[in-house]
């Protein structure tokens, strides 16, 4: 199931959500290129998507989480990766 949490966190003047998948990283592949969202905006276990494409990513069918439920699913799937050095 693709994952989205609300567009609350700052960076380059804007406000982003986290898109993830909880099945694959191919399913969250998809999924972006679906919504036309560039490779590079994949960070090691998710998307960061700008909160004027919050909307277009539930219309796609990303189901809105918090983000404490989100990075849970994430772990939980076994396809989060942390950052180097935070434990």
């Amino acid at each position: 199931m693709i994952l989205i949490d609300p567009p609350t966190w700052p960076g380059h003047g804007r406000l982003w959500s986290h898109l993830v998948s909880d099945r694959s990283y191919e399913e969250l592949h998809a999924f972006a290129a679906g919504l036309g969202l560039p490779p590079r905006g994949f960070e090691r276990d998710h998307y960061d998507v700008p909160a004027s494409r919050y909307q277009d990513a539930l219309a796609a069918g990303a189901a809105p989480v918090g983000s404490k439920e989100l990075v849970a699913r994430l772990t939980a799937a076994g396809l989060r990766r942390r950052k180097a050095g935070v434990q």
